[in-house]
């Protein structure tokens, strides 16, 4: 008897973070129907990204390996030209459609310039250039002004950008369901990636009265790398207050309620269409945002948990595990392709090389989840930047539960103690008493770096820094 397999409908947000979903319990954000869902599902609340910068992360996702080791250091369309994805290249897609599903890809790519998610296994595309189409046609005179710091969204909530995709993913659905075969669903929101633009009764939903400041605002940049201050003259919000920067965080906490009615929708349909006993369901982000904390707009050359942190959850068809906050540390886009793969019982083949590893331990429940302990499972996540519209910088970051460990190549380094100072305001990086704790640190990095292939650890300088400590320590 064959056992027709799951369909998968995996929904990610850009620039969404980990707090500021209601099931974080953190900032006052309405997200009323991801925290049903994460009811519904297992809730990884110590899930990261690895790289906090759009294309690498997606690109990421789809082959399974980090961005450095295929030459996707940076968004393509940003700076200096980079490599990218290749369609002759591994991606776990193309296997789900080797073995039967049917897919569709809606929203934002940033995959590859020239070729669409076509050409990496998925058989339709609605893009983003799709819905802007429909924009031009049906409100031709709207006009945005604001820039980068978002405004009100003048068109109708029904026509929004974060509604109108929900309705395509519906009717993709709907269509899929019909023909009777496995279903993968991947819809992309670009939302709440700034300029946040939230629309109806989205736009006045928060009083930036009642906003309250990013536990991590205070910043003074003091013993930090100066590419954080020089960030701000970047951007020409140097000046800036909380009273500034208030109107514009609660425009990303509208956005990202809107955002959650939208997914709402799609998962009602989900309900009513009788096929969600038979389906994945997994929400998460490419990565967070830093919308004011550290006084730094969007997420450029700093790994605070601000951007790394991100939600993620996986609802399985059977309901197992439902409820579940997972406290271990896993990588949201790295270990999907594996996971997702195990869950529909496809062997991942010679092809695959994935640089994370399947969750389904974590997913099963009983006593095979029981079993793994810190000891049995990674204690630690590592995170990269490398440059992006404003210039290069290398990072490369260690997170442990207490301690992150940052390595600037070409500035000083920066260590947090985040039972202490959660917020990263202090760098405690040349001091005395924590130097054999920061080589400990540097020598674990060094070791992921060199078995996952990254071309950091790749030359005898460079090298030099992480195990000899020749490394610019602290401002005095």
């Amino acid at each position: 008897m064959n056992v027709r397999k799951p369909n998968i409908l995996l929904i990610t947000a850009d620039q969404l973070r980990y707090d500021c979903i209601g099931s974080s319990g953190q900032y006052p954000v309405h997200t009323p129907n991801l925290d049903r869902l994460a009811e519904q599902s297992t809730l990884f609340s110590q899930a990261y990204s690895h790289i906090p910068v759009c294309s690498p992360a997606r690109q990421s996702l789809l082959h399974g390996r980090r961005p450095e080791t295929f030459g996707a250091l940076w968004n393509y369309n940003a700076f200096l030209p980079v490599g990218c994805l290749q369609p002759n290249q591994y991606t776990w897609t193309k296997q789900l459609a080797e073995n039967g599903y049917q897919s569709v890809f809606l929203g934002k790519w940033g995959v590859n310039p020239e070729q669409d998610p076509t050409a990496f296994g998925f058989d339709a595309y609605v893009s983003e250039g799709d819905y802007a189409a429909f924009r031009k046609s049906r409100y031709p005179d709207v006009v945005y002004t604001n820039g980068f710091l978002g405004e009100t969204n003048p068109i109708p909530l029904e026509d929004a950008e974060t509604h109108w995709f929900a309705g395509r993913a519906i009717e993709a659905m709907e269509r899929m369901n019909a023909e009777g075969e496995p279903w993968h669903i991947a819809l992309h929101f670009s939302e709440p990636h700034l300029p946040c633009r939230p629309a109806g009764r989205f736009a006045e939903l928060y009083d930036p009265a009642d906003v309250p400041e990013w536990e991590g605002f205070r910043e003074t940049f003091r013993n930090k790398p100066y590419i954080q201050h020089q960030q701000l003259l970047s951007w020409g919000i140097e000046a800036y207050g909380w009273e500034d920067w208030a109107p514009i965080v609660a425009r990303y906490y509208g956005i990202i309620s809107q955002l959650d009615e939208a997914i709402g929708s799609v998962l009602a349909a989900l309900e009513r269409s009788g096929a969600a006993d038979n389906t994945i369901v997994v929400f998460t982000a490419d990565h967070g945002d830093m919308c004011g904390s550290h006084r730094m707009m969007d997420k450029h050359y700093i790994l605070y948990d601000d951007v790394v942190h991100v939600p993620f959850m996986i609802r399985q068809p059977d309901g197992r595990q439902a409820g579940t906050r997972c406290p271990q540390f896993v990588y949201n886009l790295l270990d999907l392709g594996p996971t997702l793969l195990e869950l529909a019982g496809i062997e991942a083949g010679e092809r695959a090389v994935f640089h994370g590893q399947s969750l389904l331990p974590l997913l099963s429940g009983g006593t095979e989840a029981e079993a793994v302990t810190a000891d049995a499972w990674r204690d630690a996540v590592v995170a990269s930047y490398n440059g992006q519209q404003f210039g290069l910088f290398t990072q490369r970051m260690i997170r442990t539960k207490a301690w992150k460990y940052v390595w600037n190549l070409t500035d000083m380094d920066e260590l947090y103690d985040l039972e202490r100072d959660p917020a990263e305001l202090d760098n405690a990086i040349g001091r005395p008493d924590l130097a054999e704790l920061t080589a400990d640190l540097r020598l674990r990095l060094y070791e992921r770096l060199k078995a996952d292939g990254d071309p950091a650890v790749g030359n005898e300088w460079t090298r030099r820094q992480l195990l000899t400590g020749a490394i610019s320590a602290s401002r005095k």
